[in-house]
Formats: C-alpha cells, structure tokens, sequence
C-alpha cells in the first residue's frame, strides 16, 4: 500500500512535470479533419502510462528488462511520431520490431507458422486499432481500465502472467489511467494520450492478453478487447468499400458519428464503450470459469456482437442521415 502511494505521487508529478514541459516545448494537438475536438490541447500525457510500466520495472525487481525495453523503443517511437512527421516505415518497422521482441519473450514462435502469422496480424492490428479509437475524451483511459480491471480480477485465481509481482504492474497501470482520466476524461480535457499513450498501452494490453490466452489455452478471452476490434474491422470494410484510404484521418467510426453527429457527450459514448465491454468481459469469465464456453459459443458470440454493432451502426447512420436532411 505505501509502494502504491508512493507510486501515486511520483506518477502525478511526473505528469504535471510533463505538462510543463510540453506547454514550454509546443507538444499540442491541434484539431484537424479526424479530430472530435476544436480546442488546442496537450499531447503525449499518455506517457504516464509507459511511465508506470518502468515504475514497476525499478520498484518489483527489474523484471522483464526485455519486453520493458520493447515497450519503451514503441513508445519513444510513438512520441517523435507525436512531434514530428515519421515516415510510416520506421513506425511500423519499430512497431513490428517490439512485437517480434514481445513474442520471443513469449515463446509465441514455438507455435505452428500460421498461428504466428496470423497473431503477428491481430496484434498488429490491436496496436493500430487501439490507436485510431483514441479519438474523444475518456474513451482510452475507460476502455483500459476495463481491460485491466478485468484481467486484475483473473490474476487473482490464475497467475497468467507468470512473473514476480505481475499483479502490481497491472495495478500501477490502473493507478497510472485513474491519473490521466482527471486530466483526460472532461468536457475539455486537458492532455490527449497521443500515440505514446494509445501504443503503449495498446502494446501492454496485447502483452496481457496474448499471454492469458497462452497460459490458459483459451482463445475466447479475445473477447476481451472485441467492442474495439467489431468497430475498427467494420469500419475499414466500409471504408475499403467506398475505396478511401483507410490510413488517411476519418471520423467514421461508431463512436465517432455518436459523438461528432448526434452531439452525445464525449464521456457519455466512452462511457457506453467501457461498459458494453465490460459486461462482454462478465459473460467470458463466468462462462469460462463454469465450463459452458465451447467454441461454438465463442464463434457464435462472435457473429451475435457484430450483428448487434451492425444493426446499431444501420440505426446510427439513419438518424445521421435524416438529421441532416432535416436542416
């Protein structure tokens, strides 16, 4: 408890820290085309979260030096990405780099070619999808707190994690989002993550989960992050489908058109997110833990989630669309 204290304050001072120095050195966001906001604001506080992880690392034992240094080279990436334009070819290949990083150290190459293929292609895309949907005020720091709320709460009966004082590093995590949400998660936020925060915590998140899924055998606990990953994979489909670049700024997704078109509050839609997922999250576990989730259920929950989203997503566009024939 008095590490955790401890860990509190020098996090937010570390942030206020940081606040000073990116007022003073021009780190802002300005709005643009994809942005929901129309304010100038703080970029980068999302370093707290990279932040607590080295936290944990210096204060539990030096502890997974190598996945720490993954997890420090795709923020630092991801931070001169905030402040300068990088070519996409260094972003992705450090990208690319720390994941390979993170599945050496996860023994991920000790699976059959095509499991790795295709885990190389989710993670990836996690990281990217998780950065996208960083796009209205609290919707990064609920959704996370929801991921590692959940998994807080698995570690308790199953030690996936599988290393020294895993669970503190879950809960400095959680520590270090409760922080940037006083900053974050307002009418008019003070600090956007900005890639630093939304890779790094996306990185993080695909350490816990791919590990979960490893030490467990269950695949179902994809489900997990799957509110993301219907919204994401839906919307480039239908980008795809109208033959825009689906790397260029948007605001098509979901949760986008209920806070930029119908005008629903930025915390109120982050809000409905973390909870849909978090209700998700309830369902996997109880069934998992009961025996009742089979594959079968799982491809089936699959398709029911991404009918659901489908059919809000038809209703949503409507009401966009009578909205603006209305005016």
């Amino acid at each position: 408890m008095l590490l955790h204290t401890f860990s509190f304050i020098i996090l937010l001072l570390s942030l206020l820290l940081y606040f000073k120095l990116a007022d003073k050195y021009n780190i802002i966001d300005r709005p643009n085309e994809r942005s929901s906001h129309s304010y100038i604001t703080i970029r980068g506080g999302g370093v707290i979260f990279t932040l607590a992880a080295i936290l944990w690392f210096v204060l539990y034992g030096f502890n997974e030096p190598i996945i720490i240094g993954a997890l420090v080279a795709i923020a630092l990436i991801s931070f001169l990405d905030d402040v300068m334009v990088l070519s996409n070819k260094i972003r992705i290949s450090i990208h690319f780099l720390a994941v390979t990083v993170l599945f050496w150290q996860l023994q991920v190459f000790e699976l059959p070619w095509y499991v790795v293929a295709i885990t190389y292609l989710f993670t990836i895309g996690w990281i990217n999808a998780f950065n996208f949907m960083d796009g209205i005020n609290g919707i990064t720091s609920f959704y996370a707190l929801t991921t590692l709320g959940s998994l807080l709460w698995i570690s308790q009966t199953t030690d996936f994690l599988q290393i020294t004082n895993g669970n503190h590093l879950i809960g400095l995590l959680i520590i270090s989002l409760i922080i940037f949400s006083f900053f974050n998660a307002r009418k008019r936020a003070k600090t956007f993550a900005g890639d630093i925060g939304s890779v790094g915590m996306a990185f993080l998140l695909a350490w816990f989960i791919i590990k979960l899924i490893l030490e467990t055998g269950r695949i179902e606990y994809i489900l997990f992050v799957i509110v993301y990953g219907i919204d994401s994979v839906i919307t480039i489909i239908y980008r795809l489908k109208r033959k825009e670049n689906i790397f260029k700024a948007h605001r098509t997704h979901l949760y986008q058109y209920l806070s930029n078109e119908l005008r629903l509050p930025h915390i109120l839609v982050s809000t409905l997110y973390a909870i849909i997922q978090l209700i998700i999250n309830i369902f996997t576990v109880v069934l998992i833990d009961k025996g009742i989730m089979t594959i079968p259920i799982f491809i089936t929950s699959l398709v029911l989630l991404t009918t659901i989203y489908l059919f809000v997503r038809f209703l949503v566009t409507k009401r966009i669309e009578l909205k603006a024939n209305s005016q």
